[in-house]
């Protein structure tokens, strides 16, 4: 389902975003409406990362630290680098 809505934007804006639609092949509704959900799952990203930064949570270290010992078993288990699958 899609609504109308009437947007202002400046010149330079829709210009601009004109040459964005025209280049990737889509209508300036389309594309408009592609940029703004990305900037929308972009501000709930960030909102998460913080939240997990606040929490004091270290994801990249976790991983890291969850690859090395896949490296250590793969080490123990097949006397060697891992695997390509």
């Amino acid at each position: 389902m899609t609504a109308k809505v009437t947007l202002s934007f400046s010149d330079e804006t829709i210009a601009e975003a004109r040459q964005f639609a025209k280049r990737e092949g889509l209508s300036l509704s389309a594309w408009m409406d592609q940029a703004a959900r990305e900037k929308a799952l972009r501000e709930v990203f960030a909102a998460h990362a913080a939240a997990v930064g606040r929490a004091g949570l270290d994801l990249e270290s976790a991983s890291l630290a969850d690859a090395q010992e896949v490296g250590m078993v793969d080490d123990l288990l097949f006397g060697g680098p891992p695997r390509a699958a």
